[in-house]
């Protein structure tokens, strides 16, 4: 399938998705949970593995004996210190556990970069994405299928920009990773509410006015009476999508929207994981610290033979 067989593609079925009048699309950016298990550490440390490590990982380290689990996470421990002092700080920690639990958006940009860095410099310059994706079919002036590919390819021209912080239209990986995922970064947070607003604001008036707020989740498709959802989304937009009351939503507005100020479920974990490891009570934790306290960290198989005793026991 070639580019634009698969933007059509992709195109039909979001258009598909939208005409069911029961489908509702969120485009608030939440926080994921870092993990579905019970935080109960008196219970198990299961919640602090998926934490610490994201679930996937942490399912590896179950298999381990406690030897080769104390010696992966020895390894962990020495990416995890950034500035490599030898401490491990809450910061650090908390920066970590960001990376483990969107281990996919990097792997994302991973693959990404191997078909759009055509030089192999280490380096994507805005001209190797440009022609990476749009090359061949801007050759096409009037494609076949009507698709507007140049607005495209302008809007993410804005957004390769504003991911490039010094300006030199060429990215390093971690500005590829503010282009391809900027609700993931604080500085290209207004380019997500931009390219948000002008998805649902139909008229171009540079508001989402309540028709236009319900109109991007919810299609009447003839129906007339509407799904007892979309009668609460009505009144959400009233009550405290709508902060001033003017009937519509502003840029900032619609930034509280789709990028709410969620609870810090990664700093929590991280201060909880810093408290229950520090044995000298710094602040800060040593590998060694880590390491002595490594099944609050990681689980292995003696950790699972202790619980399954623990059940037994009480079975």
């Amino acid at each position: 399938m070639d580019l634009r067989q698969f933007l059509m593609c992709l195109s039909l079925c979001t258009a598909f998705a939208l005409s069911k009048p029961t489908e509702k699309k969120d485009r608030v950016h939440h926080e994921p949970q870092l993990s579905d298990k019970v935080h109960n550490d008196a219970q198990n440390f299961d919640y602090d593995h998926d934490a610490f490590l994201g679930a996937e990982e942490a399912k590896s380290f179950d298999q381990l004996t406690p030897e080769e689990s104390k010696e992966r996470l020895g390894k962990i421990v020495s990416k995890i210190d950034g500035d490599k002092d030898g401490f491990v700080t809450v910061d650090e920690l908390k920066g970590w556990i960001k990376f483990a639990q969107k281990r996919w958006i990097h792997e994302d940009v991973e693959r990404q970069w191997k078909g759009h860095d055509l030089n192999e410099d280490g380096l994507v310059s805005w001209e190797e994405y440009k022609n990476a994706t749009y090359g061949y079919v801007l050759d096409d002036p009037d494609p076949d299928d009507g698709f507007n590919y140049k607005q495209m390819m302008v809007r993410d021209e804005r957004r390769f920009k504003m991911a490039d912080k010094d300006g030199d239209l060429i990215a390093t990986k971690e500005e590829f990773t503010a282009f391809l995922h900027p609700e993931e970064y604080d500085y290209m947070k207004d380019i997500v509410v931009q390219e948000t607003m002008e998805d649902i604001d139909k008229n171009a008036d540079g508001f989402i006015d309540l028709e236009e707020y319900i109109g991007d989740m919810y299609s009447h498709d003839g129906n007339a009476d509407e799904p007892e959802w979309v009668k609460t989304e009505r009144e959400q937009f009233v009550e405290f999508r709508d902060k001033n009351r003017d009937g519509k939503m502003d840029k900032e507005e619609t930034k509280d929207w789709i990028l709410p100020s969620d609870y810090d479920h990664a700093e929590a974990e991280a201060r909880h994981l810093v408290y229950e490891s520090d044995q000298n009570k710094d602040g800060k934790l040593t590998k060694e610290e880590i390491v002595d306290k490594y099944d609050l960290f990681v689980g292995s198989q003696a950790t699972d033979f202790g619980e399954a005793l623990v059940r037994h026991d009480e079975f």
